[in-house]
């Protein structure tokens, strides 16, 4: 089979290549040609445009992540089969609870040396911090990532809102204290000391949390996005940090991007990486070694299903 891994994760064939051994045809390619088809069995991307996607010609396109708003799936071909792959939950899970504790414990307030000058002061003016036990976390978005972030959660002691499009339990009750649609979130967000933002980006999500939303949170609170940056409203967010009427913000997802042969860009058109209550990371929640041995084994066998003929694993746009 002819497998072309394409853009940001081709650096990743050797990997996939050693998974599916010599009988498989694995191709690293930085981008998709201008113009002609594009032909192969399998192609790994995370990013197709409409008109790369009707230059397509392949049975599987798999995205090596979850998120799959950059494929025109609409745009590809009869015939070909889009699928995702996750594994991401459990670093992000992680990173979001760093996160949080931070924001609690406030390390920044110490001494960076507890040297014999400063050991005086600083015990004489320590300062008491916050406890996550007891604290409200309301989590947007209760699919893989949202729920090991509130088992996480849970072991700490907090209270779990889960928001979801319908509110209901589902197969996850026993991880959130309460289930509440998204249609009732400005209801609940004067409750939550922290609101973690782990959704899809979609028209029903992008701006979800604009200025009236952040204006109903405590003026103390944490706000964590791993989702999309697009699910917040990029000029209220950078307002309401700045005027402190959000304690702060952990940001690990961006509005702009930097792109290979184009003048460099800000995060951000505002500007958030100035303010002293953003924490802000380069994408990273995810990024750990398990991860990728996770997603390319996930991907390396649902290329060897696709070669048998079986049922493929995480389908999001079925052939037509």
């Amino acid at each position: 089979m002819l497998i072309k891994i394409v853009g940001l994760h081709a650096p990743n064939a050797p990997r996939l290549r050693a998974l599916l051994g010599p009988a498989h045809d694995v191709r690293a390619l930085e981008a998709f040609p201008k113009e002609g088809p594009i032909r192969a069995d399998v192609v790994i991307s995370n990013s197709i445009g409409a008109d790369e996607a009707t230059r397509l010609d392949c049975r599987l396109v798999h995205v090596p992540g979850a998120g799959s708003e950059q494929i025109a799936c609409e745009a590809l071909p009869a015939g070909t089969t889009v699928c995702n792959v996750h594994g991401h939950e459990v670093p992000i899970a992680e990173f979001t609870l760093h996160a949080i504790l931070e924001h609690v414990v406030q390390l920044w307030q110490y001494p960076a040396h507890l040297d014999a000058q400063a050991w005086a002061t600083a015990y004489a003016n320590r300062p008491q911090h916050e406890e996550a036990h007891g604290k409200t976390l309301a989590i947007v978005g209760f699919g893989h990532i949202g729920q090991e972030i509130a088992r996480r959660a849970k072991a700490l002691g907090m209270h779990v809102l889960a928001i979801t499009r319908s509110g209901k339990p589902g197969t996850a009750a026993e991880l959130a204290d309460e289930f509440v649609a998204v249609s009732a979130l400005d209801d609940v967000l004067s409750r939550a000391q922290a609101l973690v933002l782990c959704c899809p980006l979609d028209d029903n999500t992008r701006g979800l949390i604009g200025a009236r939303q952040l204006a109903l949170l405590p003026a103390n609170a944490l706000l964590v996005n791993v989702a999309r940056a697009e699910v917040v409203n990029e000029q209220a967010l950078y307002e309401a940090l700045r005027d402190r009427r959000l304690g702060r913000a952990v940001l690990d997802v961006w509005y702009q991007y930097p792109k290979k042969g184009e003048p460099p860009v800000s995060p951000s058109r505002w500007p958030l990486h100035e303010l002293p209550n953003v924490r802000a990371t380069p994408h990273i929640s995810a990024m750990t070694p398990a991860l990728l041995e996770r997603r390319y084994s996930f991907m390396a066998q649902n290329i060897l299903r696709l070669q048998q003929g079986q049922a493929l694993l995480n389908v999001i746009h079925p052939t037509r």
